[in-house]
Protein backbone atom coordinates (compact mmCIF):
# COMPACT_ATOMS: atom_id res chain seq x y z
CA UNK A 1 0.00 0.00 0.00
CA UNK A 2 1.48 3.36 -0.97
CA UNK A 3 1.52 6.28 1.47
CA UNK A 4 -1.51 8.05 -0.03
CA UNK A 5 -3.62 4.87 0.17
CA UNK A 6 -2.45 4.19 3.71
CA UNK A 7 -3.31 7.76 4.70
CA UNK A 8 -6.84 7.40 3.34
CA UNK A 9 -7.34 4.14 5.23
CA UNK A 10 -6.02 5.68 8.47
CA UNK A 11 -8.16 8.79 7.93
CA UNK A 12 -11.28 6.65 8.45
CA UNK A 13 -10.24 6.29 12.11
CA UNK A 14 -8.26 9.46 12.65
CA UNK A 15 -9.13 12.37 10.34
CA UNK A 16 -6.00 14.43 11.09
CA UNK A 17 -3.47 12.68 8.84
CA UNK A 18 -0.42 14.12 7.08
CA UNK A 19 1.70 12.57 4.35
CA UNK A 20 5.21 13.96 4.02
CA UNK A 21 8.16 12.34 2.26
CA UNK A 22 6.07 9.19 1.79
CA UNK A 23 5.61 8.89 5.56
CA UNK A 24 2.14 8.86 7.12
CA UNK A 25 1.50 10.58 10.45
CA UNK A 26 -1.82 10.51 12.30
CA UNK A 27 -2.50 13.09 15.03
CA UNK A 28 -4.84 12.01 17.82
CA UNK A 29 -6.03 13.47 21.09
CA UNK A 30 -4.87 11.75 24.31
CA UNK A 31 -8.36 10.42 25.07
CA UNK A 32 -8.57 8.93 21.53
CA UNK A 33 -5.18 7.19 21.59
CA UNK A 34 -6.19 3.72 22.80
CA UNK A 35 -9.18 3.47 20.46
CA UNK A 36 -7.17 4.66 17.46
CA UNK A 37 -4.17 2.42 18.09
CA UNK A 38 -6.42 -0.61 18.71
CA UNK A 39 -8.18 0.06 15.40
CA UNK A 40 -4.85 0.44 13.57
CA UNK A 41 -3.72 -2.87 15.09
CA UNK A 42 -6.94 -4.86 14.58
CA UNK A 43 -7.95 -3.66 11.09
CA UNK A 44 -6.78 -6.43 8.72
CA UNK A 45 -5.92 -3.95 5.96
CA UNK A 46 -3.67 -2.00 8.33
CA UNK A 47 -2.48 -4.70 10.80
CA UNK A 48 -0.04 -2.51 12.73
CA UNK A 49 1.06 -5.33 14.99
CA UNK A 50 4.36 -3.94 16.22
CA UNK A 51 5.41 -0.84 18.16
CA UNK A 52 8.89 -0.04 16.84
CA UNK A 53 9.56 2.93 19.07
CA UNK A 54 8.10 5.64 21.21
CA UNK A 55 9.69 8.99 21.85
CA UNK A 56 8.88 12.44 23.19
CA UNK A 57 9.65 15.88 21.80
CA UNK A 58 9.68 18.95 24.06
CA UNK A 59 8.73 22.35 22.64
CA UNK A 60 8.61 24.66 25.71
CA UNK A 61 7.44 27.70 23.72
CA UNK A 62 4.56 25.90 21.98
CA UNK A 63 1.14 24.60 22.89
CA UNK A 64 0.96 21.68 23.30
CA UNK A 65 4.44 21.53 24.76
CA UNK A 66 5.09 17.78 24.57
CA UNK A 67 4.51 15.46 21.63
CA UNK A 68 4.60 11.69 22.09
CA UNK A 69 5.36 9.86 18.83
CA UNK A 70 4.52 6.18 18.40
CA UNK A 71 6.13 4.37 15.44
CA UNK A 72 3.90 1.46 14.37
CA UNK A 73 4.88 -1.22 11.89
CA UNK A 74 2.89 -3.92 10.11
CA UNK A 75 4.90 -7.10 9.74
CA UNK A 76 2.17 -8.50 7.48
CA UNK A 77 1.94 -5.56 5.05
CA UNK A 78 5.39 -4.04 5.70
CA UNK A 79 4.17 -0.48 6.06
CA UNK A 80 4.66 2.10 8.80
CA UNK A 81 2.56 4.67 10.61
CA UNK A 82 3.55 7.39 13.04
CA UNK A 83 0.93 8.37 15.62
CA UNK A 84 1.45 11.65 17.48
CA UNK A 85 -0.26 12.90 20.62
CA UNK A 86 0.16 16.46 21.93
CA UNK A 87 0.27 16.98 25.70
CA UNK A 88 0.07 20.16 27.80
CA UNK A 89 3.00 21.49 29.82
CA UNK A 90 1.20 21.48 33.16
CA UNK A 91 0.00 17.85 33.14
CA UNK A 92 1.65 15.73 30.45
CA UNK A 93 -0.20 12.43 30.66
CA UNK A 94 -1.49 9.91 28.17
CA UNK A 95 -2.89 6.36 28.46
CA UNK A 96 -0.35 3.54 28.39
CA UNK A 97 -0.32 1.33 25.29
CA UNK A 98 1.62 -1.40 27.15
CA UNK A 99 -1.42 -3.75 27.30
CA UNK A 100 -1.60 -3.66 23.47
CA UNK A 101 2.14 -3.60 22.78
CA UNK A 102 4.24 -5.10 25.61
CA UNK A 103 7.39 -3.50 24.20
CA UNK A 104 5.92 -0.13 25.19
CA UNK A 105 6.69 -1.00 28.81
CA UNK A 106 10.34 0.03 28.50
CA UNK A 107 9.74 2.84 26.00
CA UNK A 108 7.16 4.49 28.27
CA UNK A 109 9.40 4.14 31.33
CA UNK A 110 12.26 5.81 29.48
CA UNK A 111 10.00 8.63 28.25
CA UNK A 112 8.77 9.19 31.82
CA UNK A 113 12.30 9.00 33.21
CA UNK A 114 13.71 11.65 30.87
CA UNK A 115 10.70 13.87 30.02
CA UNK A 116 8.22 13.39 32.87
CA UNK A 117 5.35 12.23 30.66
CA UNK A 118 2.97 10.11 32.75
CA UNK A 119 1.54 7.00 31.10
CA UNK A 120 -1.72 6.26 32.91
CA UNK A 121 -2.28 2.56 33.53
CA UNK A 122 1.36 1.61 33.06
CA UNK A 123 2.17 -1.53 35.12
CA UNK A 124 5.43 -0.18 36.62
CA UNK A 125 6.11 3.48 35.81
CA UNK A 126 9.43 3.83 37.61
CA UNK A 127 12.84 5.21 36.74
CA UNK A 128 14.69 2.98 34.32
CA UNK A 129 18.05 4.68 33.67
CA UNK A 130 18.37 7.39 36.31
CA UNK A 131 18.69 6.84 40.07
CA UNK A 132 15.36 6.59 41.93
CA UNK A 133 16.08 9.80 43.85
CA UNK A 134 16.90 11.86 40.73
CA UNK A 135 15.25 15.28 40.80
CA UNK A 136 13.77 16.49 37.52
CA UNK A 137 13.66 15.26 33.95
CA UNK A 138 16.97 15.85 32.14
CA UNK A 139 15.73 15.88 28.52
CA UNK A 140 13.26 18.69 29.07
CA UNK A 141 14.59 21.77 27.32
CA UNK A 142 14.06 23.82 30.47
CA UNK A 143 16.77 21.83 32.29
CA UNK A 144 20.26 23.31 32.49
CA UNK A 145 22.22 22.75 29.31
CA UNK A 146 25.47 22.02 31.11
CA UNK A 147 24.18 19.07 33.08
CA UNK A 148 23.82 18.53 36.79
CA UNK A 149 26.09 18.68 39.82
CA UNK A 150 27.91 15.37 40.21
CA UNK A 151 29.48 13.79 43.23
CA UNK A 152 32.15 11.39 42.00
CA UNK A 153 34.20 9.41 44.52
CA UNK A 154 33.87 12.22 47.03
CA UNK A 155 34.82 14.99 44.57
CA UNK A 156 32.28 17.56 43.42
CA UNK A 157 32.21 18.16 39.67
CA UNK A 158 30.01 21.09 38.58
CA UNK A 159 28.18 21.08 35.24
CA UNK A 160 30.18 22.13 32.20
CA UNK A 161 28.61 25.59 31.99
CA UNK A 162 29.62 26.38 35.60
CA UNK A 163 33.21 25.16 35.55
CA UNK A 164 36.16 27.49 35.88
CA UNK A 165 39.70 26.76 34.75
Amino acid sequence: MIAAELAERVRATSPDVVVSRDEVTAYVQPHELLRAVATFRDDGDLAFDSLSSLTVVDWPERTPRFWVAYELYSMVHRHRLRVKVGLPADDPRVPSVTPMFPTANWHEREAWDFFGVVFDGHPDLARILLPDDWDGFPLRKTEELGGVDTLYHGAFIPPVDRRTT
